[in-house]
């Protein structure tokens, strides 16, 4: 057979046909061991609250703007109402040089390639934003408000390095995993979300709270979310925000009776907490739906330990308070008394719907955005663009597990100053070992948002459907042998051993399935010098019950060693019963008899060399090298006389968002294709040294002209890199 349709033939089997569990140097397959792995913990800290610093952040603004150019001299810091000597003094910025926001385009276009989100490293200079969107307690319309801010501030005001995550707190909330850099994820979770029959607020912005609950403690429900996310939030390096959108967040959600509505106590009016509470044991969830001023005091205290900024946002927005026709008048002389008392208690439920919010954004060194239809929220991020971290020493008695005040004052006029309002005297030791436990069974290595790459991991999880089966993911998992650790083994042959841990990420977080392996190498002399050049392939099935967007990561542990390498995706899987036209996954893989044939094959490595490069699921390739890749097409219209589709495909390559290459638009050929309703095609290209080296997308562009003029597009893309 010859070589180039032997590749062709790969490509489709990788496209229509199970693949083994396992392959690549025929590693050994163990069932899943349990494990313990401690997670690893960041020492970027913003809040350190020790007996030997007391550290906390603050954000200085003039007008509404930062300013950045101060110095300690002109702070003053007190604890408890006394001046303390600053010790420790600097400005940490959150936005890198040069950062540009990308805006999406205008209109949605399937054909337009999105920019490839960077790889999130721990220590990069970036803003970390939660936006939760407390869907228990959203009216019906205030959603569309929500949905509508959301796309505004990720199509316009993002930048490329900013972290986000949205949440629901009306639904499953998984790990932190959920955070990402990629506008397509995050605008996909904004399309999701939708008003939640739990809520606990009806239609009307000025009804009591709790009046239209349909669902039991769904506050409370809330507030074990939120507590949830922050401590989650914890985990993450460096100083973060989360803006929490909802109309109802009160202290008390009784209805409140005829006396003025009073100020809730916030953490600087409370004396002392359990220690339990101040450790952020998580003991005490199940009394919230009794004691929320003490759960908000709980959350608060979270955020402060964990260097999370709280934001609130009233998404009623500015609501007009007079009487609607839900309100009753008797008339008569007593008319405009009637009016006075409605629109007072109008004003009422509002102030009190707001309370608990308003409290700990306030503790926490945020602030509450009400009687705005914007939400606020590029104000939000622009004052996450950077703060100073303020240290002193503390006095021994401070630990004392009571609360201490921080107050910040500045001596240049006409500036505003916003910190923490302070904290509990409990040292940060004491404070997490009661998160241990909880945290050991969690392997941060899957759930943290940031890479690892101790060991080179490369995952490529294709969308694929056959007619003997539904939707599923077929994923390659590429391995460098070369990072990992080998030993003698009996008989002279090389052992190593690795875990192989995936989970696959739905809505909100939620974990849809798992797959734990542990791998066995023992491999003789020829086996080992090959695998070191080839790496290890895993291959293996993801079944996918649902269309949707999905994170999918992978991580790869080394038994000897301890290193762990990490990989992620999102994938896409359409729904093919709307049948219309969809483009699969692309493979690829290299064409080492175009690389034969090319000018420049006497300078490239020799074919033992060149083949860690050419094992599938790499999706690295030399320069002046060739690839083959391959697709199916499903849902194409066929002809009523012909039964034949009208297919055209285009190829284009990107780099660094700029089209550099664009293919003839060809007719698709469909000659001896078995099933019309998955039609295999594919291509191949020869990467010139007008290529150079650096980070591609290839798209594939398939035009149905029998289809409905809205649906006659699809499109599909994958990265790849070219390496010398």
């Amino acid at each position: 057979m010859d070589r180039r349709y032997g590749l062709a033939f790969v490509l489709v089997v990788c496209l229509l046909h199970p693949v083994p569990s396992l392959s690549q140097s025929a590693p050994t397959q163990q069932p899943a061991k349990p494990k313990t792995e401690q997670p690893v913990l960041d020492d970027q800290e913003v809040i350190r609250i020790n007996t030997n610093l007391v550290q906390v952040d603050a954000v200085v603004t003039r007008n509404g703007k930062q300013v950045t150019d101060l110095r300690a001299e002109d702070f003053v810091i007190l604890q408890d109402g006394k001046p303390q000597a600053i010790t420790n003094f600097s400005y940490v910025s959150n936005v890198p040089a040069g950062t540009a926001n990308v805006a999406a385009p205008a209109k949605k276009d399937k054909t337009v390639v999105p920019p490839v989100p960077s790889a999130i490293r721990p220590h990069d200079i970036r803003r970390t934003m939660a936006f939760v969107v407390d869907d228990l307690g959203l009216m019906f319309e205030s959603i569309d408000r929500a949905k509508s801010q959301l796309r505004k501030f990720i199509n316009e005001d993002l930048s490329p390095n900013d972290l986000v995550a949205i949440i629901r707190t009306g639904g499953e909330i998984g790990a932190l995993q959920q955070f990402t850099t990629d506008r397509r994820l995050l605008l996909r979770a904004v399309d999701q979300l939708k008003w939640n029959t739990c809520s606990r607020v009806g239609f009307s912005a000025t009804q009591p709270p709790g009046n239209d609950r349909t669902c039991t403690d769904n506050y409370g429900l809330s507030l074990q979310a939120l507590r949830y996310i922050v401590s989650g939030m914890a985990r993450l390096p460096g100083r973060k925000s989360l803006l929490m959108l909802s109309d109802s967040m009160p202290v008390d959600i009784q209805t409140p009776g005829p006396t003025a509505p009073s100020a809730p106590a916030s953490l600087s009016g409370a004396s002392a907490m359990p220690a339990a509470s101040a450790a952020g044991s998580d003991s005490g969830i199940g009394e919230i739906n009794t004691n929320y001023q003490q759960s908000l005091q709980r959350i608060a205290e979270l955020a402060i330990r964990g260097s999370v900024v709280i934001y609130a946002v009233d998404t009623r927005g500015l609501v007009d308070t007079f009487p609607d026709a839900s309100v009753r008048l008797t008339g008569g002389s007593r008319v405009g008394q009637q009016l006075m008392s409605s629109l007072q208690t109008s004003a009422k439920n509002l102030f009190m719907a707001r309370q608990g919010a308003g409290m700990i954004a306030k503790d926490t060194g945020g602030y509450l955005i009400y009687d705005s239809n914007d939400f606020g929220m590029k104000k939000v991020a622009e004052d996450q663009q950077g703060y100073y971290l303020i240290g002193f020493r503390p006095a021994g008695e401070t630990f004392n597990r009571a609360f201490h005040s921080i107050s910040i004052k500045l001596k240049p006029k006409g500036l505003s100053v916003r910190t923490r309002a302070g904290f509990f005297g409990v040292t940060d030791e004491d404070a997490r070992k009661t998160q241990q436990a909880a945290l050991r069974n969690v392997h941060a290595s899957l759930v943290s948002p940031f890479g690892v790459n101790e060991i080179t991991v490369r995952l490529t999880a294709l969308f694929t459907n056959a007619n003997d089966s539904s939707s599923l993911l077929r994923s390659f998992i590429y391995v460098n042998a070369r990072d990992l650790t080998f030993a003698d083994g009996p008989n002279g042959s090389h052992v190593a051993a690795f875990d192989v841990d995936s989970i696959l990420f739905g809505d909100n977080g939620a974990p849809l399935y798992e797959r734990n392996q542990t791998a066995n190498l023992q491999l003789n002399d020829e086996q080992y010098r090959q695998t070191l050049r080839e790496g290890v392939i895993y291959g293996f099935d993801v079944p996918v019950k649902r269309p949707g967007a999905f994170q999918f990561r992978v991580a790869v542990r080394d038994h000897s060693s301890a290193h762990v390498g990490t990989a992620g995706q999102v994938v896409e899987v359409p729904d093919l019963t709307r049948k219309v036209l969809t483009v699969s996954s692309i493979v690829l893989t290299p064409d080492t008899a175009a690389t034969a044939n090319t000018s420049n094959a006497a300078a490239l490595p020799s074919t033992s060399e060149q083949d860690r490069f050419a094992v599938p699921g790499s999706r690295a390739f030399r320069q002046g090298s060739g690839l083959v890749f391959a697709y199916a097409v499903y849902n194409a219209q066929l002809d009523l006389t012909t039964h034949r589709p009208q297919l055209t495909r285009q190829t284009r390559i990107f780099r660094e968002g700029r089209l550099i290459y664009t293919g003839e638009i060809a007719p698709l050929s469909v000659s001896d294709q078995p099933d019309l309703e998955r039609i295999t095609s594919g291509g191949r290209l020869l990467l010139g040294s007008d290529f150079p080296v650096g980070e591609y997308i290839l798209q594939i562009v398939v035009t149905d002209s029998l289809a409905k003029e809205k649906q006659r597009v699809s499109s599909q893309w994958i990265d790849f890199e070219i390496v010398k």
